[in-house]
């Protein structure tokens, strides 16, 4: 059976933490700040965990 490729635009959007978990950063947050409030900016910082949901599509799009 042949390797499964990996999908470059989700390789470029995910990360695998050491214990295999998938991190993701916040949408929003890239441009048309001006008119965001501060505190909504601040929540949308840093990455966070996939949903449970989506795990399995996101790892066979990284050829997992």
């Amino acid at each position: 059976m042949p390797k499964n490729k990996t999908h470059s635009g989700t390789a470029k959007r995910f990360k695998v933490t050491g214990k295999g978990k998938l991190r993701r950063e916040r949408a929003g947050h890239r441009h048309i700040l001006e008119k965001k409030s501060s505190k909504l900016k601040r929540r949308l910082e840093g990455s966070t965990n996939v949903d449970r949901s989506d795990v399995r599509k996101v790892n066979k799009l990284l050829g997992r």
